[in-house]
Formats: structure tokens, sequence, C-alpha cells
């Protein structure tokens, strides 16, 4: 994801009101700074920094009140009017500097300037600030189950790291600017400091020449490895690492990787946008990309994060994000599209369609689980990812939507589009009315029905397929060599228009696959065939975005995560001290502390009495043969895993040894939309490294670990192709 977050400026509302013939005359423009030469020196062992910033602003007109912002922590000195005085000429601010905030968690001081004339051409203005103070708020690490956030702060100048981004206010700022920066950073001997745009010789200085919406500063005692590399393009970019002395070997695997990758991106995007590309390694939990290089955290990094959901993904964002910007406000499109190029994309580019159909397998699903029935809300109104539900609609569906228009307008007009996006939007905003002019234009017709339909309605398509009957019908020649299948598809009240694919089970085993458009709540499809078919099932491939039934998918570990009511049951006491399962009940209820009572997960300890099966979703812990209560429950494994003396077989496969543990799903048959998951380790110590990270391995009906490490996974059965039958009269 971007870490460049436009979001809220609190106090920062600037209304101004001039006489009607001087706005008319000067079309006023909203002023904004286009320029930042910051000198800028950091004191880690006492959080401080010490800086001045010389702007330049443009738009506005004389006597504007010019509303900056700046960290509450930091002291404002005083602020020179550079444009009229060549000594010291210091403006006085309308109101006084709020000086007095120590809380780096309080909002925004306000620093409220009368705008001074311009002497220039294009009626700029150039001010100083000089100012100083601390920023220290330290890295917390988020309580969540799914380990789906980066560590939350504000900004941290410390000896463990520097982190200076947007959200830290470390520089004077007016909103919604996109400036150039020419940065010269002075740290302690051992450090370097990497941010957005080209080193200067010994990286002390920093040229930002591409417009950015923000600049982030980060330092610490790194081993730099630099690569001079050029792409299969004919482009020249330096490649760079800053890692931490423990993970230096790493530096060659993610050299290699960004290449790779920019290499595999360029032709479909254009030129890459800056002059470098680093990966920087964090001293917190965080995956971010920024112009021009990728924050990631140290634990990332120790974990080969060069997937194409990684760091092809904040490679991607170097085009899509921190060279194109959209406003959150007029909704996030940038996370979709990435999504799309990196984490599915990439598959299908490189020929791996079994990857790249279970991508779209797992788009659908995420969705579906997370984004319950009259839940959701558009496409439009997305703007970053607060939990599992904005992910599913803000990056899944995106994604999704994406692959609906390349359907809908072809490759060649897609891959066009797309490429023209960077060429014309380049350091400046585009949101979702922008997208749409430009496939129109390559598409050469009218798509605001698509727009509309997919970005600004809430939802997404549900269908049901049944009646399959058969007729014969006469061949081009008048012979009776072909079979009509009418297959009825239902919707709902209102419909989506759509290509859907169904596919024809035929004799042998073989298959014949057909797309046809719905566009009716009810809707019979006449397709003629060689031969009759056995069967039809709906969208084989999962190319159109709709909602599944919890009844539907295989049973996976986040239905149990979504389900309500959900329970624990524990198959010994646990009483003693915390091991692997206590760890995760300590994670549970921490993550459900916040929740209301009625929706809260029901933990139950071994020995309270004979009692029928709680309803909902049940996670047993430990060996389901030691609690009658877990024994009943797992019955509804039936045959899928069997228990020996030293280990378990499943899916007709034996596992034996004290390293083996396995988490395993089974439907339940009296509720269908809820599941019994059990994680069991043949010792406790199975258990003891893949515990922390159970809440990972929601997506497959069972994973078998050895030794912490994944050994198998798999599905039982999956509806989610709906099959139907012919009739039979």
């Amino acid at each position: 994801m971007t870490g460049l977050y436009r979001l809220i400026r609190l106090g920062l509302l600037t209304i101004c009101l001039l006489p009607a013939p001087v706005l008319a005359a000067s079309v006023l423009q909203h002023p904004t700074i286009e320029h930042h030469q910051l000198t800028l020196e950091l004191r880690p062992d006492s959080h401080q920094l010490v800086a001045t910033d010389r702007v330049t602003v443009a738009g506005g007109v004389p006597g504007q009140e010019l509303a900056f912002s700046l960290a509450p922590t930091l002291l404002l000195e005083r602020v020179e009017d550079l444009t009229h005085c060549q000594d010291p000429c210091e403006v006085v601010p309308s109101v006084p500097f709020a000086r007095d905030r120590s809380s780096s968690q309080a909002e925004s001081q306000r620093i409220l300037l009368k705008q001074p004339p311009s002497t220039r051409a294009g009626g700029s203005v150039r001010l100083k600030f000089v100012y100083h103070g601390v920023i220290d708020d330290p890295p917390r690490d988020p309580r969540h189950l799914r380990f789906v956030t980066p560590s939350e702060t504000a900004g941290h100048i410390g000896p463990e790291g520097v982190y200076l981004s947007s959200e830290s206010q470390w520089y004077p700022d007016l909103d919604d600017s996109l400036a150039t920066y020419d940065v010269r950073i002075t740290l302690p001997e051992g450090w370097a400091a990497v941010t957005q745009g080209t080193a200067q010789v010994d990286s002390s200085r920093w040229i930002v020449s591409t417009k950015s919406e923000a600049l982030t500063v980060v330092a610490n005692r790194f081993v730099v490895k630099t690569r001079a590399w050029k792409a299969q393009s004919g482009q020249a970019v330096q490649l760079a690492t800053y890692l931490f002395p423990d993970d230096a070997a790493l530096a060659e695997e993610y050299l290699d990787a960004s290449a790779r990758y920019l290499d595999a991106y360029i032709p479909l995007l254009g030129a890459y946008p800056f002059s470098q590309f680093a990966v920087v390694e964090n001293f917190f939990s965080s995956g971010l990309g920024m112009p021009s290089f990728t924050l990631l955290g140290s634990g990332v990094i120790k974990r080969h994060y060069t997937q194409p959901y990684a760091l092809g993904h904040e490679i991607v964002h170097s085009w899509i994000g921190n060279g194109v910007f959209n406003r959150v406000s007029q909704g996030n499109w940038v996370e979709g599209l990435t999504t799309y190029l990196s984490n599915y994309y990439y598959h299908e580019l490189t020929g791996d369609e079994a990857q790249a159909r279970e991508q779209r397998r797992l788009m659908l699903l995420g969705y579906s689980m997370y984004v319950r029935p009259g839940e959701g809300y558009p496409l439009r109104s997305f703007a970053q990812k607060s939990d599992e539900k904005d992910n599913a609609i803000g990056y899944q569906k995106s994604a999704m939507v994406f692959h609906a228009l390349r359907q809908e307008v072809g490759d060649a007009a897609f891959w066009r589009a797309l490429k023209r996006i960077p060429e014309r939007y380049l350091g400046t905003v585009a949101d979702w009315s922008d997208l749409e002019r430009t496939f129109q234009e390559e598409a050469g017709r009218d798509l605001r029905w698509f727009f509309a339909q997919w970005v600004e309605r809430a939802g997404v398509p549900e269908l049901a397929l049944s009646g399959l009957r058969l007729q014969s019908a006469s061949g081009a020649s008048g012979h009776a060599n072909l079979v009509e299948a009418t297959v009825h598809i239902a919707q709902g009240d209102d419909p989506y228009r759509a290509p859907v694919e169904l596919e024809f089970v035929l004799s042998g085993g073989r298959t014949q696959r057909v797309r046809v458009q719905v566009s009716a709540a009810q809707q019979d499809v006449v397709v003629p065939l060689a031969e009759p078919p056995a069967a039809v099932r709906l969208d084989p491939n999962y190319h159109l975005f709709r909602r599944v039934a919890r009844s539907e998918m295989a049973p996976m570990l986040n239905l149990y995560v979504t389900d309500a009511p959900r329970t624990v049951v524990l198959a010994q006491p646990s009483s003693g001290p915390p091991g692997p399962i206590g760890d995760i009940l300590q994670r549970i209820a921490a993550q459900e502390a916040a929740k209301a009572d009625a929706v809260r997960t029901t933990v139950l300890q071994p020995g309270a009495g004979k009692q029928p099966l709680p309803p909902g979703s049940l996670l047993l812990l430990g060996d389901p043969r030691e609690n009658p209560l877990a024994a009943e429950a797992w019955r509804s494994c039936g045959d899928h895993v069997r228990f020996l003396d030293s280990g378990f077989s499943v899916a007709g496969k034996t596992y034996e040894g004290a390293g083996m543990a396995l988490l395993v799903s089974c439907r339940r048959s009296d509720q269908p939309g809820s599941v019994v998951t059990l994680l069991y380790g043949v010792t406790p110590q199975a258990l003891g490294r893949m515990g922390r990270l159970l809440f990972f391995y929601g997506w497959q009906s069972y994973v078998v670990f050895q030794e912490g490490a994944v050994v198998a996974r798999g599905d039982w059965e999956d509806r989610m192709s709906t099959e139907v039958r012919i009739e039979t009269r």
C-alpha cells in the first residue's frame, strides 16, 4: 500500500472571501506550495530536528490568508519574507503561533500568514520558516488478529531509527500542494538517510524533481548497496538497498527482484517515473510504498518479501499512487489498479494461469466473506483500508472491476488507456472521472453505464443457474446435427449488465465454454452445442466478480473468523503456563475486547458438563478426542482426517513425528454456512512457531505443518462454480 496519505488536516479549513471583481480578475487559484528547499539536522538521541524550509508559494492573491500546518511539538522560531527582503524580514502571523502543545497526538498547529505581494513572473512568493522541536511518537504494534496493518506512529526520531512521513507534519505545508523538493540532511556519524528522488554525491542532499504530494525521510545505520541498471527498454535506473547489517546479505535478492518487476511493468505503464528505486529496511513493522523507494519492516525483509503481491505491488505504486496521485475525498482507485497489476496480472503476464485463476478466486472469496449482503458501499466511497471489509472493497472488488473493464473494452484499448494514465497525469491528480474519460477515449465509445454500475453502486452481482434443458436444432446445412441448450440465469430485482462464462460438461470429461451477456433479472440463455451436455457450470474460472454464498465456499478457517456466533472449544483446561494455545486465546481476547457482548467469541472450557453443540462456527484447540463436546463437533469431519499414535493422515497421506501440526476445517452438516475448525499438534511444541501466525492460513480446508513450515495444503469440496445437471422429464 502507498504510505502517502493526505487524510484529515484538522483545523485547517481556510475560507477566503474577496470582492467579486477581484475574484473575476484573478481567476483565483487555491494557493499551494510549488517547491521546498529544506535544510534538516536530525538528532536521534534527543528525538529532535532543527530545520529551515524555504518555500515557494503560487496561486492566491496578496493579502489572502495562508494556513500552513506544522506538527504541534515543533517550535516555529520565525517566518521571513524572501520575496521582498534581502536581509531577514520577519512576517507577522495573523494569530499567535500555537507553541503550547506538547502531545504528538494533538491536532496540527496552524500558522496563519497574509500572503505578501509577488514581484516575480507567475505570481509566486518565497517564505523562509525556521523551526525546531521533538518528533517522538514511538511505533505501537496494533493488536489485530489478522496482522494486516503496520505499526502505528505519527513520526519518530530516536536511537532505533528515524521515520518522518506526511503524518508527522515535520515541515510546513499547505493543503493540496504538489511540490518538488531540495533536501539537505545532517546526521550523526555512521547514519545514512534516504528519501525520494535522486541522491547527490554522499546522500546528504536529495533532489526531488517530480512533483509529489508529500516527502518522507527515513534514516538509520544502513548498509547501502547500489546497482547501475538498465531496463530492457533502455532506461537507466539506479537500484539500491538500505538494509541493517544483519540483513545486508539479502541485498542481491532484492536488487534482482526489483529489476525483474521494473522490466515487467515499464512496457505496460511507460518509463519508470524516477531515477532510483530503493528497498529500505524499517525499524518497525511496515510495508509502504513511497515515490522511488519502499519501506519494509525488518520482519518482512527477513521473510524474503519479493513476491508479486509484496515487492511487485510496491513497485507498481511508483506509477500508480506515487507518480499519479488521487484525492481520497474523490475515491481511492490507485489501490485497486495496483492490486490488479501486481497481485493478479503478474501471474497472467508470466504464464502462470493456475495462480492467476487462484487470485481471482481469492478475490471473490474475500469480498463474499467480509462484505455481508447489504453491508457494502460504493467503490467511489473507498478512501483507505482500516479493516477487512475495506480491503475487500477497495482492493479486491476494485481490482476485479478493472478486470471487468478489460473484458468490456478489449485488451488493446485497455492497455493503451492504462499507459495513457501516467502519460497524462504524472505528477498530478486523477480521479475516477479522469479514468472514465481516458478509457472512453481509447475504447471509442460511451462507458458511463459501466462506471455507474461498478464504481458508483454498492454491492456485486448475485447469479443463480437453473433449468438446463435441451432440444434439437438444425445445423448450417439443414441437418439436425446440433443441440440447443437453454439455461435459466436469475440475478435479482436490480440486475447487472455483465458477461458470464458458462462451461458445458460433455462426454468423456470434455468441456465447452461460451460467454453470454446477462442484463435481466430473469433470463433464458440459448447456446448451440455439437452434442448434448450432461451439466453446465457457472463462471468456472472466476472472471466475473460476484457474491458467493457461504454454503458454496470450501470450508476454511476464515469462515469461522467471519461467522456469528463463534465458539472456541478447548480440549484441555487452559490452566498452567501459557503455551501456544494460550497465546492464541490471548490474541483472540485482545481482538474482541472492543466488540459488543452479542458478537464476541465464547470460550468453552472442558468439564463444563453435557451440553448441546452451540450454533455457528467452532474452533477446536487441541486433541478433540480428549473432550466429549469437541469429539461430538469433530464428527463433522467424517473420514477427512484420521489420528494415529504419533501423527495423523489427511487427504490420503500420512504425516508422523513430534513436529507435525494440522489446521483443518470441515462443514457443519446441520449449518452449511458454518464450519468446525481444528488446530492440532502431535506435541505442544509443534504448535509453537505456527500458532502466532495461525490466522494467515485461513483460505484452505487443510494446512499441514512440520516444525512450523507448511508442507501440504488443499481444499475439500468447492461449490463456487454452481453446477446444474440436465433436467429429465
